[in-house]
């Protein structure tokens, strides 16, 4: 079986029976389109396509990975809340899923502890995402820049081993992320690969090797900036739309995006016409369409105003529920708590469950022969 699936067909369609699908995201504030579109509703999605008890399913809030970056603490602990009722919002049933904080199962770190003495600092040390967040080029290297080993903190270096033990921790079959996290997901599997040579037997490996599914949006860019991917944190409040916003809020800031001089026909172009594909991007995504329906649906259309006018219509038709949801939610704590609290009591169930595995198998309990 491929590691890789693009979700554009698989969302629609049933996993094996007895799958585990699993992802998480990070607390860090309400979420924005980029976030919606590319992670949680397609994790609405292929729940609902995967209605099998024998299927499990657990989606969190990576509140650990939150503080590779210095967070407020106050402020945290209000994320930490909009990142539920944003999940929730979203499409995810409780009752379906197991929902829950990733700080509240100590699990995640200990098997992290055992991953991190499988996976080499040179794999590490390639990985795209920490040097996103730590502001440096792709291409650098702690090995050679001594100014950034200096400044590198350690969390934020190995937190690509702790995602891994987040997903090995429930034996994930099926994991839905963006593009973006495909890095990730390639050292999820060389780690699972690396711990079941290493203490489980080839006809009997212990973790599955997680398949990667592909959410079909592609990325969403900054609506100021299109070489930029939309961000929670661009300075520029104009450039992200958020699912908490008004109709009001969102038409505004569809017209001021960056467009380009050139006439209609409307074609995607990412690399000649970057804002209108990236509007056309949204479109797809909303609308659960290809870029080609897209420029079949806007081939009447002969300005830039019209576009834009069209793109609001239709995220405001669609984020409309998901802002009214959001907003109940956020206003009954109690809900949110109990929904949480039996989110981490299965997670907590499942994940002691496989760490004593883990032990048993390194020798820190009863050692099973192979």
């Amino acid at each position: 079986m491929s590691t890789v699936v693009n979700a554009a067909a698989s969302l629609s369609l049933a996993l094996p029976k007895a799958s585990t699908i699993f992802s998480m995201i990070q607390p860090t504030g309400v979420f924005h389109l980029g976030n919606y579109l590319g992670a949680v509703r397609g994790w609405a999605d292929v729940a609902k396509a995967n209605p099998d008890p024998t299927t499990e399913i657990f989606f969190g809030a990576a509140d650990l990975h939150a503080i590779t970056m210095p967070k407020d603490p106050k402020q945290l602990q209000e994320w930490r809340h909009d990142a539920l009722a944003s999940i929730l919002a979203a499409g995810i049933d409780p009752d379906r899923c197991s929902v829950f904080f990733q700080s509240a199962i100590p699990e995640h770190t200990q098997l992290y502890w055992v991953l991190s003495n499988s996976i080499g600092m040179g794999y590490l040390n390639r990985m795209v995402q920490w040097k996103s967040k730590a502001g440096v080029a792709e291409s650098a290297s702690f090995f050679e820049d001594s100014e950034l080993l200096s400044q590198l903190k350690h969390g934020l270096f190995s937190y690509p081993a702790l995602q891994a033990a987040d997903i090995l921790m429930y034996k994930s079959t099926h994991v839905p992320v963006g593009e973006d996290q495909s890095q990730h997901l390639e050292l999820t599997r060389a780690a699972a690969q690396s711990f079941n040579a290493q203490y489980a037997s080839k006809k009997k490996p212990f973790f599955p090797i997680p398949t990667t599914l592909f959410a079909p949006t592609k990325k969403i860019a900054s609506l100021r900036d299109p070489s930029k991917k939309m961000s929670k944190s661009d300075p520029n409040k104009m450039a992200s739309i958020f699912i908490t916003e008004s109709p009001e809020q969102i038409y505004k800031k569809f017209k001021s995006a960056v467009s380009d001089s050139d006439p209609a026909p409307f074609l995607y172009d990412p690399e000649n016409r970057p804002g209108l594909s990236n509007l056309m991007t949204i479109m797809a995504g909303v609308q659960r369409v290809s870029i080609e329906d897209v420029e079949k649906n806007i081939a009447d259309i002969k300005t830039f105003g019209e576009l834009k006018k069209t793109v609001s219509d239709i995220v405001v038709e669609d984020l409309a529920p998901v802002r009214s949801e959001f907003d109940r939610l956020k206003n009954d704590r109690a809900y949110l708590e109990s929904i949480v609290n039996k989110g981490n009591l299965k997670a907590r169930e499942k994940a002691s469950k496989t760490l004593k595995e883990v032990y048993d198998l390194i020798g820190f309990g009863n050692v099973p022969t192979k």
